[in-house]
Formats: structure tokens, C-alpha cells, sequence
């Protein structure tokens, strides 16, 4: 019986009992006792190695990385209730889930964990995510990390989604987010600091509502820094634009309509001419403005917009700013012999700009009604204007051949400009002058399919006196696929500049609108620049400039094609 006092007998040290005959000896045995552990063990220690490399493919051997490849940080995320090996480089994001040995134990089956990426220049935010309760503001539990990515979706449209990586120790989490933040602050192009310009007035008055509900959160969510301007009255930007400061900003962004940003856009290349000293009442050569432009489609026909993004939406403009893609974009210059008017992408005289002067005649009437009135009542009362066109053919040398080139444009600088300018002369319903493709719902391949945002060129559509119906047949065109231009009375030029001469009627009809007869009889004429109304007498000299601006945006070419259809007409 075992007490408290009955000792442990340890068993005694002695000599190995002599071995029965034809057995083997004790220390043999021993010896492969051992011999066998340190097999077991062996095998264990592989185990763990072996697992590791069917669970998680990216520690197995692989050829050396790309430049941008490298893993910077490798670790373990819960990312949707799933334990993951997740990898971090400069150029992506790769994560496969941690999947369990083979349920046999059978190392010939090879379990494949799907491995997930993400791209880097697809990620605009990364913030540290933490659970607070009602009212708290600072601190709280971490949870992990949340990464938010640009995401293509159909028709062209951008969106946001959030990744969230969640991991409870702190040093950790501390650690991804100081070297994702580090690779995201090496993007160049993109925005830290933004002048933005809000309308109140434009379209049905949502300019404000779409900034504040849809972009101001994805600005802050990016951790750019805005200072906004809710414009009171027409040419407040351009006011606030000549005193401002751009130095301070990365970027101006113009919330509204095509008006708008025709006056931000001036204002901004006006303010860089200023800044250079160069003369604002003739500028030939005029500089480059000094920060992108962004719009925001809040207006009517948001013109730009669709040109720069292929659809109207703002979620999807935000994006492209916070991405900072950007776009080198033609800009005019529009001018008489004595002053510059104003910069430009586009510009209408005659039926485009008469629909618009009698629409801002009509500003008491909601927005769509008072254009369809004013389309409507231009159309009815149809009349061509005489006028001069002087315009200069764009030489496109090529570029195969590159010693006939220069002596090509040193024969054309020899002769002179004299002889290159073409001359047209007669009455004409309409006269479009563009310099990028002006896409829009109303035309979805453009007002001018046949240039391009950066081509160095303009595409001038003259429009003959024609009947009124044969006149419609070509505006329904331009809601359709086929080709606006396939008719005998219209004309298309590739040009680098024009002068648009008008010439004074001797008499009137009494039956003529009112508002035309006041405009002739004081030797104006209007022009619709870029939605926005002028009226000039004099010859009007219009250039185009390469590359003057950079809007945030894409090229128009890579984007799908439009979907849009209209049938107003």
C-alpha cells in the first residue's frame, strides 16, 4: 500500500542481462529505438515545410522578381472570415488563403489556394480601422487595415470597394500601414491639395448637393485637402482665379456645367499668361496653365465630361481626379484684331449660337423647357448668316520620312502663310469650330468625331443654306451612328486656324426675331463658346494651341464606346 512515507524506488544501475541465445542484444535494440525516434522526428519536422509549401505557393522557389516585385512585408490577414498569407510589393498586393493539409495525409495531393491581386496604382486610400462606440472620435480597438481601390465597372463608370484586412496587433497593422501609405505617396500625379469651384445655379441647382454628397467624401477619403468656392455670380471664378495663389494647390476642380468650366478654364490660362507677364490683349504663343484641371458634371450637356470621361457621373470624375490620371488637352484662343476674348475647346456661330442667345433670353423657364423652346423656335424661324471664312489647313508631316519633312516646312516657312489660307465665302446655317470631340448624350460619337483631344488640330464644320428639312436630317444624324457629314451641303476641314468675317445685312425683315434684329442692328453676332454666350462684330480669329491644359481624365480612344441615344429631334 503507497503512503506519504513509503519511498520511490528508483530501479537499480546494472549490467545488461546476457542475451538469449540467437537473439539480439539489448543495445541493438536500443540503437534502433533511437535510430526510429529520430526518423519520427524528421519526418515531423518536414511536415510543417512540406504543408507550407502546398499551402501557401508563393514561399516555393520561383525565378528572380521583376523591378517592383520584391516583397517589402509579408504577413498573415483575416480577409473575408479567411486566414491568408498575404504579400506586399511595390507594384501589388497578392494574398491565397491558408488551406488545411490534405484531410489522408497523402503529400502527392496538392491542395491549390487561389491566389487574389491587387494592383497598386489601383489604391487611393488606406486607412487603420478600429471599432469606437457612439460619440468616440479617437482611438478604439484596431481591428485591422482598409484598403480602398478604384474599380472599373461597365459603361465606363468608376467605383470605390474596400478591402478590409484585419489583424489585432497593433505593431503589425502599424507596420502595413506606414509602407502601403509610403508606396502610395510616391504617385507623382496625384492631388494632395485642391482649389475647388462650386455653381450653385447650374442645371436644376444639384452642383452643390453632388459635391458634398458624392465628392467631398471620397476628397477627404483620399486626404486631399480642398478650398471651396461656391460661386455667386457669373465671373466670380475668374475674379477669385486672377488673385488666387496656385502655387498652394496641386489641382482646380469646377463642380457644374459646361458654362462653368469654360469660365474656370479661362481663368485658369488667363491667370498663367498674368503669372508669365505676357500681354493678355494678344497672346500668340500663350503658356501652358500651371495646375490640371477637373470637372464635374453637374450641368445640361456636360460636354467636357463626356468628352474626358465618357459618361455623365460624378462618382467616376471624382476618381479620375483622386487617381490623378491626366490628359493633355487643345486649347483655342479666340480673338479680334484688337483683344483676346477668351480660351476655349469649342465654338459655334450661327444656329448653335442663336438657339443659345434666345435660350438666355428665356432664363425664367426651367432649363429643359427653355432649351427645347429655344431649339425649337431657332429651328422654326431658320435663316443663314453671311459670312467670310478665311481658314488655315493643318500640315501633318510624316513622320517616315524625316529629311523630306524638314525640307517640306522649310519651303512652307519660305513662302510664307499667305498662301496657305483658304477662303470661303456665302451664307451658312451653321459654322462649328473644335477642338476636341465634344461627346455628349445628344451625339454620342461627337459634334466632331474626326479630332482628338491632343491632336494639335481643330475640325471645322461648315454648314451651306440648305432647306429646313434636309437641315433637320442632319441634326438627326448626330444621335446616330451614321456619319452627320454625308451631305452634299456640309463641308469638314482640318485646320489650325480660322477667321469667321460676318457681314452686316442692309435691311430687315419686320417679322425677324427681336432679339436677332437688336444684336444686327448693333453690329454683334452671337457665339456659343463652350455653352457660354459672346457677342462680336468684328472678324473673329481663332487658334488652336497643343496641349495648353491638362484636365484629369482619359483619352477618349480607350474608353467603350458610348451607349447613348437620343430622340429629341
Amino acid at each position: 500500500m503507497l503512503g506519504a512515507a513509503a519511498p520511490f524506488l528508483r530501479p537499480q544501475r546494472g549490467a545488461w542481462p546476457e542475451p538469449p541465445a540467437g537473439g539480439r542484444p539489448p543495445g541493438e535494440r536500443c540503437a534502433r529505438a533511437v535510430a526510429a525516434g529520430a526518423a519520427r522526428a524528421r519526418s515531423s519536422a518536414a511536415a510543417p515545410e512540406e504543408r507550407r509549401r502546398r499551402v501557401a505557393p508563393l514561399a516555393a522557389a520561383a525565378p528572380p522578381a521583376e523591378a517592383g516585385e520584391e516583397p517589402l512585408l509579408r504577413g498573415i490577414f483575416e480577409i473575408s472570415k479567411r486566414s491568408c498569407d498575404v504579400v506586399l510589393s511595390a507594384r501589388r498586393l497578392r494574398w491565397s488563403p491558408i488551406l488545411p493539409e490534405s484531410p489522408t495525409g497523402d503529400s502527392s495531393v496538392v491542395l491549390q489556394a487561389q491566389e487574389e491581386i491587387i494592383e497598386m496604382k489601383d489604391v487611393f486610400s488606406v486607412k487603420l480601422k478600429r471599432r469606437r462606440f457612439v460619440g468616440q472620435k479617437k482611438g478604439g480597438t484596431l481591428l485591422g487595415i482598409t484598403i480602398f481601390k478604384c474599380l472599373n465597372k461597365e459603361e465606363n463608370k468608376l467605383t470605390d470597394c474596400a478591402i478590409h484586412l484585419n489583424n489585432l496587433s497593433e505593431d503589425h497593422c502599424h507596420s502595413w500601414f506606414t509602407h502601403l501609405k509610403e508606396i502610395l505617396n510616391g504617385f507623382q500625379n496625384r492631388p494632395k491639395s485642391l482649389k475647388v469651384f462650386v455653381n450653385p445655379s447650374s442645371h436644376k441647382r444639384e452642383a452643390t448637393h453632388v459635391y458634398y454628397e458624392q465628392v467631398a467624401p471620397l476628397f477627404k477619403l483620399a486626404d486631399i485637402k480642398t478650398d471651396v468656392t461656391v460661386t455667386e455670380y457669373e465671373g466670380h471664378a475668374l475674379s477669385v482665379l486672377k488673385e488666387c495663389e496656385l502655387q498652394a494647390f496641386d489641382g482646380v476642380v469646377c463642380v457644374g456645367g459646361d458654362g462653368s468650366v469654360s469660365e474656370v478654364a479661362h481663368g485658369l490660362l488667363l491667370k498663367a499668361q498674368i503669372d508669365a507677364g505676357k500681354d493678355t490683349d494678344y497672346i500668340p504663343t500663350p503658356v501652358k496653365a500651371p495646375v490640371p484641371l477637373g470637372v464635374i458634371p453637374a450641368g445640361t450637356a456636360n460636354i467636357l465630361a463626356h468628352t474626358l470621361y465618357g459618361i455623365k457621373h460624378a462618382v467616376t470624375a471624382t476618381l479620375h481626379i483622386v487617381m490623378g490620371h491626366i490628359q493633355p488637352v487643345d486649347v483655342c484662343t479666340f480673338s479680334t484684331p484688337s483683344k483676346l476674348l477668351r480660351f476655349g475647346f469649342s465654338a459655334m456661330f450661327g444656329f448653335g449660337a442663336r438657339t443659345l442667345a434666345l435660350a438666355e433670353k428665356h432664363r425664367w423657364m426651367p432649363s429643359n423647357q427653355r432649351k427645347d423652346f429655344a431649339f425649337i423656335k431657332t429651328l422654326a424661324d431658320l435663316k443663314p448668316e453671311e459670312c467670310e471664312l478665311s481658314f488655315l489647313p493643318l500640315q501633318i508631316p510624316q513622320e517616315d520620312c524625316h529629311e523630306n519633312d524638314r525640307k517640306k516646312k522649310e519651303k512652307i516657312k519660305k513662302k510664307g502663310s499667305k498662301d496657305q489660307w483658304h477662303k470661303i465665302q456665302g451664307h451658312f446655317l451653321n459654322v462649328s469650330i473644335m477642338a476636341i470631340p465634344c461627346l455628349c448624350s445628344m451625339a454620342p460619337r461627337g459634334l466632331a468625331p474626326n479630332t482628338r483631344l491632343n491632336n494639335g488640330s481643330m475640325a471645322l464644320i461648315v454648314v451651306q443654306n440648305t432647306s429646313r428639312t434636309e437641315f433637320i436630317k442632319h441634326l438627326k444624324r448626330y444621335a446616330s451612328i451614321k456619319n452627320q457629314f454625308n451631305f452634299p451641303f456640309v463641308e469638314t476641314y482640318t485646320v489650325q486656324e480660322v477667321k469667321v468675317q460676318p457681314r452686316l445685312k442692309s435691311g430687315f425683315d419686320a417679322k425677324e426675331n427681336t432679339y436677332l434684329n437688336a444684336a444686327s442692328a448693333e453690329g454683334n453676332y452671337p457665339w456659343n463658346i463652350d455653352g457660354d454666350l459672346m457677342k462680336e462684330a468684328s472678324e473673329v480669329h481663332v487658334r488652336v494651341h497643343p496641349q495648353l491644359i491638362n484636365l484629369y481624365g482619359v483619352n477618349t480612344d480607350d474608353l467603350e464606346c458610348s451607349q447613348a441615344t437620343c430622340n429629341c429631334i
